[in-house]
C-alpha cells in the first residue's frame, strides 16, 4: 500500500498579518469592492529540451467565477510527460469564503532518462487552498512517489535534489515538494504546488519546470467593474 503524504500550511494569520507584516490596502482602491478569488488547474509545464521548448498551459484549470469545475482525461505534453485522470474545483461560498482544489493520478515524466537520470512518478496528488477573513490557507498531498524521496511529514518547500550522472556534473532537477508562493509584500494570497520539478536549476543542456497539482486564493482580489462605470 502507497504512503500518502501530507501538508498544511495556514499562510495568514488573524488580524491581517502574513509572514509578519501588516496587510495594507492601496489607497487608491479603498473604494473598490473586494472579492475573494480562487483558481487551480492540474498542473502546467514550460521546458526547453534538447533546444526544443515544450509547454503546456494550465490543464483543467478552474476558476471561482468562469469556470467553477474543470477536468481532463490522459494529458501528454511531450513523448516524455503525462498526466492521468484530474478534476479541479473552485467556488465562493455564500459568505464570501473562496476555495481551489487540484486532484489527479499518475503523473510521470522521463524527461531526465536521456541525461542518464531517473523517471519521476506521482500515482496521486491533491493540492488544496482557501480563503480566511485575513488571508488564505492551504493543503496538498502526495501518494506512491517514486524516483525520489518523500518525508512523512512535508514542511513548506521541501526541496530534494536529482544530482547529476557524475560527482562534478550539475544537479539535474530540483524538485520542491508542498511549494508555497507568497507575493513580497504579503498581500494574503498565496499559491500551493503539490510539486514543483525544475530542470537543471545550474545551467546544463534543459532547463524549464513542470508543476503538479496548483490551488491559489486571494482574499482580497478586486471585483471587476462594469465597463460603463464611472472612474
Amino acid at each position: 500500500m502507497s504512503r500518502i503524504n501530507r501538508a498544511m500550511l495556514a499562510a495568514a494569520l488573524s488580524g491581517g498579518l502574513l509572514g509578519g507584516g501588516l496587510l495594507a490596502v492601496p489607497a487608491q482602491a479603498q473604494a473598490a469592492e473586494w472579492t475573494a478569488l480562487a483558481e487551480g488547474s492540474l498542473g502546467s509545464v514550460d521546458m526547453v529540451v534538447g533546444g526544443q521548448s515544450v509547454g503546456s498551459g494550465p490543464i483543467a484549470r478552474c476558476d471561482a467565477d468562469e469556470q467553477p469545475r474543470n477536468n481532463a482525461g490522459v494529458a501528454v505534453v511531450s513523448r516524455t510527460t503525462r498526466y492521468g485522470r484530474g478534476e479541479t474545483d473552485c467556488g465562493r461560498d455564500d459568505t464570501g469564503i473562496a476555495s481551489a482544489e487540484a486532484g489527479g493520478q499518475r503523473f510521470s515524466t522521463e524527461v531526465l532518462r536521456q541525461f542518464g537520470g531517473p523517471a519521476l512518478e506521482v500515482r496521486s496528488y491533491a493540492a488544496r487552498c482557501r480563503t480566511t477573513e485575513n488571508g488564505s490557507s492551504g493543503y496538498m498531498e502526495l501518494g506512491g512517489v517514486s524516483g525520489f524521496t518523500v518525508p512523512r511529514d512535508i514542511p513548506i518547500n521541501h526541496a530534494v535534489t536529482i544530482p547529476g550522472k557524475q560527482p562534478e556534473d550539475p544537479p539535474m532537477a530540483k524538485i520542491v515538494l508542498n511549494e508555497v508562493v507568497i507575493p513580497d509584500p504579503p498581500d494574503g494570497s498565496m499559491t500551493t504546488n503539490a510539486l514543483h520539478i525544475t530542470l537543471f536549476p545550474e545551467g546544463g543542456p534543459a532547463s524549464g519546470s513542470l508543476i503538479v497539482g496548483s490551488a491559489s486564493c486571494d482574499p482580497y482580489g478586486l471585483s471587476p467593474q462594469p465597463a460603463n462605470s464611472p472612474t
